[in-house]
Order: structure tokens, then C-alpha cells, then sequence
């Protein structure tokens, strides 16, 4: 058994996240997503696995396999679409093999069902699904009883033919690799291709109620995090390493994990679930709180307030309160950092990707800075900000739009008045 890991997607709709490398790569709780990935399937028993990587994103250079585990890196030079993608590792299959996305950290417990749906009933094709309420943005399958007989992508909602959205997991036969080949290259030449198969060889259904993981948007990065994070601590408790320090006035309550090397500071609080990679710094009264997921090698200085959110790997917060964000790598961020996470009105937060206006679902969600920005003291970020990778911020500028990579930002100060006054 084989399967074919699709990561070479542009992931536009990720940005700022997704610069400089592919989305798949972003990390939780000290591992990419990927390798993540990776682990899961290969728990199921399925080691032989190919990933289709973007030439640019030199996946393989950052990307070790797991002990035990067969990795082949085939390269999609072009964003041609999914079929593509799968065509381009046909000289490796061998036999069946499924298709999964990048980021499905859980995805060896699906595989098991879809092995024993297999082996049981003999079946060529064995496909996933979850029930969803917006049919629009997801493929959308035709049902016949409990089977699948055909797959729509994106349909309107009053047209979707049934509320059974597919997830990304797929098991196929290597015979279906004629059927992508038969058909017209185009960006949804896999949907078309599976459409046809299905109408005269329904596949068998799982329909899950699991934690299925979504990864269009950076704000869905959240969800993965907090699965991941309730995973860790779901049959232990606090793990602290033995070379890590941590000051007998610092609190410690719930589950933490902190890592080798790591230092947490006089009067500082951390209350779990919260990971903290290594050789880290948790400053003199820096309160976390509550799925906080701080990587290797970063500093969180004093008196800084850090609630359900990410902080990457290197990067330095001097002070100030971060809260439902995602700050990249490398970063710095100067005293007084303000994020603010609601809106005025507690109402739903939407967020300007590719010019349009995308609801997040979310009524909590601060800023999303990419990779080695830099931003000076007392900036303020309104709700639902992304600032790009390698910008300036100058000091005391409020965010209130989108800011572009590489782009210097700053409030000019106008209308000071000096006036020396008398002895």
C-alpha cells in the first residue's frame, strides 16, 4: 500500500503564512504539519509515501522521514490542478494507493477504517466524507443509499447534491490512473475524472463525525493547533524537561510542555494547555494562557500577555498583548505591542483575502504576521490583520488594513506643537 501526499499547491489563500514555503510546513507544537502527516499515515502500516512538491519549496531539504518510512519527492513544476499532481507519481505506484492532504495530522485513524472497509468487502474505491453546512466551498458528493455515485465541486447551495462534503482522504485503485489520464487537463480534471468513475462504480463512504482538518485560510491553523495540543496532553500531564529552568516563584497550572534549554522567569504564569518549544525565554511576569504554542529559540519578555495563539520559531516579543494570532518566524516586535482580537460589537470578524471579503466564523481573531517583520513599539493591530513577511511596522502606527510583504509601514506624526515655556 502506497500514498501520494499532494503538497505543491500555491496556497494563495494562506498568505502570509504560506511565503517563502508551502502551507504544509507551517508548524505546531514543535513539528510541521507535514511530518506530522507523515507520522499518522505511516501508524496505519502504509510506509511507502509520495510527496508532489512545488520545485520551489525544496520540501525534501527541510523534510526527514520518520524511521521506517519510504519517502519519494516528485516535483509538479506548474500549479496544474489535483489530477495533475496524482499523474505525476504514477511511475511509482505499484497497486492501490491513497490520496491525502498535507495536513491531515489524524489521518491514520481514517485509514485504519478505510483498510478494514477494504480487506472486508473487497472494495476498489473507498472515499471520505463529513457532513457540512456550506456545500460552496467544499466537493460535494451524490449519494445512492450509502454509497457515493458521483462528486460535485463547489456547487451552489441550493443545487448541492447532498450535505456529505469529501475531506481529502481517497482510496483508489492504480487502474484510476487511465481514467485521469483520459481526461482533459484542467483544474478540476480529478473531480471530473472521480465524477465519471463513481457513476458506473459507487464507492463505499465513510462518513466520519471526527476532527477532519481544513487548511485554506491561515485562521484555520487554530483548530489543528488546539487538536493537536488536546492529543498531547490527552494521556499525560505537565512534561518539563530536565534542562530546562523555571523559577520556584514562576505558576504552572494545567498541562505544559517545556523544552530543553528553556528559561521561565520570576513571577511568570503559564496556565495549559500551552507548548513551549526550546531553548526559549519566558520573562519576569509574562502571563500564557491557554493554548499557547510558543517554537524553539524564541523570547517573550516581561510582563507580556500571550492568549490562544502562535509564536514561531526565533521570533522576539518585548512586551505588550498578543491574543488569537499567528506570528511567524524570525520576528521582531517592540514594547507595547497591542493586538486587538474582537470587534467593537463582538460581531463575526472577516478578513480581506485576495481582495474579497472572507468570513472567518471566528468572533476572536487578532493578527497574522508573516516570517522576519519587524515592528516598533506601541503599534496596534485592528481585528483580522495580515501583515505580510519582512515588513517594517514603525512605532506607534495602528493596522487597520492588509499590509503587503516587504512593504515599510508607519504613521507620519503631524501637527506637534513645542513651545518653550518661561522659568
Amino acid at each position: 500500500m502506497q500514498a501520494i501526499i499532494l503538497a505543491a499547491g500555491e496556497s494563495s489563500r494562506f498568505w502570509p503564512l504560506s511565503e517563502g514555503k508551502h502551507k504544509s510546513l507551517v508548524s505546531v507544537l514543535g513539528k510541521s504539519l507535514l511530518l506530522r502527516t507523515i507520522e499518522s499515515i505511516a501508524s496505519a502500516g502504509v510506509k511507502d509515501i509520495i510527496v508532489i512538491q512545488n520545485p520551489l519549496s525544496h520540501i525534501e531539504k527541510v523534510l526527514s522521514a520518520p524511521p521506517g518510512v519510504s519517502l519519494k519527492f516528485v516535483s509538479q513544476p506548474a500549479p496544474k490542478g489535483m489530477s495533475d499532481a496524482i499523474l505525476r507519481a504514477r511511475e511509482h505506484l505499484s497497486g492501490n494507493f491513497l490520496v491525502i492532504s498535507p495536513y491531515h495530522i489524524n489521518a491514520g485513524d481514517i485509514i485504519k477504517k478505510i483498510l478494514e472497509i477494504h480487506k472486508k468487502l473487497k472494495a476498489e474505491i473507498v472515499l471520505v466524507g463529513k457532513k457540512t453546512e456550506s456545500p460552496q466551498i467544499y466537493g460535494i458528493f451524490r449519494m445512492s443509499g450509502k454509497k457515493a455515485c458521483g462528486i460535485v465541486e463547489k456547487p451552489k447551495k441550493h443545487d448541492a447534491p447532498s450535505d456529505i462534503r469529501a475531506v481529502g482522504v481517497y482510496f483508489l485503485p492504480k487502474q484510476f490512473m487511465a481514467r485521469l489520464e483520459s481526461e482533459a487537463a484542467a483544474h478540476y480534471s480529478f473531480e471530473s475524472a472521480l465524477e465519471k468513475e463513481l457513476k458506473s462504480n459507487p464507492a463505499e463512504l465513510i462518513i466520519t463525525e471526527d476532527f477532519q482538518p481544513t487548511l485554506k485560510y491561515p485562521w484555520d491553523v487554530f483548530a489543528i493547533e488546539k487538536y493537536a495540543m488536546d492529543s498531547l496532553f490527552k494521556n499525560q500531564k505537565s512534561v518539563i524537561s530536565k534542562t530546562a529552568s523555571v523559577d520556584g516563584t514562576a505558576k504552572i497550572e494545567g498541562p505544559v510542555f517545556i523544552g530543553a534549554g528553556t528559561k521561565v522567569m520570576e513571577n511568570a504564569v503559564i496556565k495549559g494547555p500551552c507548548f513551549i518549544g526550546g531553548n526559549c525565554v519566558i520573562g519576569n511576569n509574562a502571563l500564557l494562557r491557554s493554548y499557547v504554542d510558543i517554537g524553539d529559540n524564541a523570547k517573550i519578555g516581561a510582563n507580556t500577555e500571550i492568549a490562544r495563539s502562535i509564536i514561531g520559531d526565533g521570533t522576539h516579543i518585548h512586551s505588550g498583548y498578543i491574543g488569537d494570532s499567528i506570528i511567524a518566524e524570525d520576528c521582531r516586535i517592540g514594547a507595547g505591542f497591542i493586538t486587538s482580537n474582537a470587534r467593537i460589537d463582538r460581531g463575526e470578524i472577516s478578513v480581506i483575502v485576495k481582495g474579497e471579503k472572507t468570513p472567518t466564523g471566528l468572533k476572536s481573531l487578532g493578527a497574522i504576521i508573516g516570517r522576519e517583520s519587524k515592528i516598533g513599539i506601541g503599534v496596534k493591530t485592528m481585528p483580522g490583520k495580515l501583515i505580510g513577511a519582512n515588513c517594517q511596522i514603525g512605532p506607534g502606527t495602528v493596522v487597520n488594513e492588509n499590509i503587503e510583504s516587504g512593504t515599510t509601514y508607519y504613521s507620519e506624526f503631524k501637527g506637534v506643537v513645542k513651545k518653550k515655556r518661561g522659568c
